[in-house]
């Protein structure tokens, strides 16, 4: 027998232990390009907070493995991806080397801070698989720095929007668009490098899936993108089908959308029935006047969200999973906004939706649901102004306190829900703009009571140094608080404070461009997790250590 027959009768055939491992590989790749994307970024907020994720789609783009990152960017990139081919780029239009980005929260995208990039891998004359990246940039441009807008009313004030179009073609930069993208925004170095860091995660991945495809063949590789979806379809239906039939609803409020002082409703009714569920938002709130719309992309991405959550057994997390759901998402809400209308701070509706979503859950598996979570991305930024005219910028997405269980207390201060962000370090602030950070830590009491407290939220200070700064918040939970679960009390409303010469002035939850002098310091305070079950149930043990650790 010759090497060459050796070889070829080597690639194993796609059985289940030879899928299994082709499962891991998938996700070992979107993994290793997530290791790339920290590795070799340049901006806090992609290198320090995480704010971006990495996924391996199959060859029509539907994400069959993804890294243990953001999950309003895993559960969207997808769709992402589909409206780009299906509206903008048809995949016969893609070739070898190519690199396709968009920002566009209106042409598959989230919001305009948020650059998809996506590239497709080729072995044996065929397109076999294609890998992604997300990233959160720094600034896009826009009225406010970090392109986090908050008095908004189109999107045309948000940024640089970039239509789906080719950054790379046959492995070419294309230059043009490379500089109109960097001319439009407040730091271009941060731009490019966090840029570079997406172009290389999506090489490591397209090395990688090439790889497999040698070692296993290319129509292995594409048989094993079909099974795995069908598998974790069937699991996902499986699991629905142990959830009771029935109808199941919930409503919660968001403060207002910093334009208009109303509340915004966001409700869900969900019917489980049989092995499919349909979750209907029409009883949603119309588009909102300010930045907090969010597109189907994200509003799809926090319902798959809270029903994956749920699952009592382990789904592998692909776009399988999305299939025995179905949205009903009417045109002109603020869960489907028209054109233009802006999204800036479209995860203010994904958060409210996923505990909404929960709400009614629990009323179907309540065993499973906890009480709600903070809820909120607490999005602070800050542009500061040195003597000479230089500018800094700095994007700060703070946490609360989680819902508690109905046999384990919240967690305080912890990344949760639509979120999975790290703190940005204090010394790497520091080091990077000129602010100061005074103080950081819990808030006493902030968890809602119950047999189970609900988690703590924190408060942290910033305090300018340069010569001005202008200040930027997009923030919810003022006014609603985090519900509470079989008695648990709501835990405590967020709070933002201007103190200037040691007075505190109480700020409102949305604030675009607030100028701050030498001094000043800005105070957030953020909400504190639901109670689950009567406080008068709480264990005396359970109560002397809150004592001892100033919890209550």
């Amino acid at each position: 027998m010759t090497a060459m027959t050796r070889t070829a009768a080597a690639k194993p055939e796609l059985g289940p232990v030879t899928l299994e491992v082709l499962r891991n590989a998938f996700t070992a790749t979107a993994n290793e390009m997530d290791v790339t994307v920290w590795r070799t970024s340049r901006s806090t907020i992609v290198r320090e907070m995480l704010d971006y994720s990495t996924a391996v789609f199959d060859r029509d783009g539907y994400n069959v493995a993804q890294s243990a990152r953001i999950p309003g960017h895993l559960n969207s990139m997808s769709a992402g991806l589909r409206t780009i081919v299906a509206e903008f780029l048809p995949l016969d239009q893609w070739q070898e080397g190519d690199v396709v980005i968009t920002n566009d929260p209106y042409c598959g995208g989230q919001h305009i801070p948020d650059i998809l990039a996506y590239r497709p891998v080729f072995a044996e004359g065929k397109r076999i698989a294609i890998v992604g990246t997300l990233c959160h940039h720094l600034d896009m441009g826009g009225m406010a720095a970090g392109s986090y807008a908050a008095s908004a009313t189109e999107i045309f004030q948000e940024g640089l929007r970039i239509p789906p179009l080719k950054l790379l073609r046959g492995g070419v930069m294309n230059d043009d668009v490379l500089a109109m993208m960097l001319q439009n925004v407040r730091r271009p170095d941060m731009l490019m490098g966090d840029l570079q860091a997406q172009l290389a995660s999506l090489a490591v991945g397209h090395g990688t899936m090439l790889r497999l495809a040698t070692r296993f063949g290319a129509d292995t590789i594409i048989e094993a993108c079909t099974r795995l979806l069908d598998g974790s379809e069937r699991a996902m239906r499986a699991m629905i089908g142990r959830i009771p039939d029935g109808r199941y609803s919930f409503e919660d409020f968001l403060d207002d959308d910093g334009i208009l002082p109303d509340p915004i409703r966001i409700h869900a009714e969900i019917e489980v029935k049989g092995e499919e569920m349909v979750v209907d938002l029409s009883g949603c709130g119309k588009q909102a006047t300010g930045p907090i719309n969010a597109t189907v992309a994200s509003s799809g991405s926090a319902v798959y969200y809270a029903v994956m959550a749920i699952a009592d057994k382990e789904i592998p997390a692909n776009a399988g999973c999305y299939r025995p759901v179905s949205l009903i998402v009417p045109e002109g809400l603020i869960v489907n906004p028209r054109h233009p209308a802006p999204v800036a701070n479209r995860v203010a509706v994904g958060h409210r939706l996923a505990t909404t979503m929960f709400g009614a859950l629990h009323q179907a598996v309540p065993g499973r649901v906890p009480a709600a979570y903070y809820g909120v991305s607490y999005v602070c930024s800050f542009q500061t102004i040195g003597e000479q005219g230089e500018r800094g910028v700095l994007v700060e997405i703070e946490i609360g306190g989680t819902g508690a269980y109905d046999d384990q207390d919240g967690l305080n201060a912890f990344s949760y829900g639509m979120h999975n962000n790290a703190s940005i370090p204090i010394e790497m602030i520091e080091a990077d703009v000129p602010l100061t950070v005074t103080a950081y830590g819990l808030i006493d009491g902030s968890g809602g009571a119950g047999r189970h407290r609900g988690g703590l939220g924190l408060f942290r200070e910033w305090r300018v140094d340069s010569a001005a700064a202008v200040f930027t918040a997009n923030l919810e939970r003022f006014k609603f608080k985090p519900y509470g679960l079989e008695g648990g009390e709501p835990g405590r409303e967020g709070h933002l404070y201007l103190i200037r010469n040691g007075e505190r002035q109480a700020l409102g939850s949305k604030i675009n461009n607030l100028p701050l002098l030498k001094g000043d310091i800005i105070r957030l305070e953020t909400s504190g997790g639901g109670g689950y079950g009567p406080a008068a149930e709480r264990l005396p043990a359970a109560i002397g250590k809150d004592r001892l650790c100033r919890y209550a």
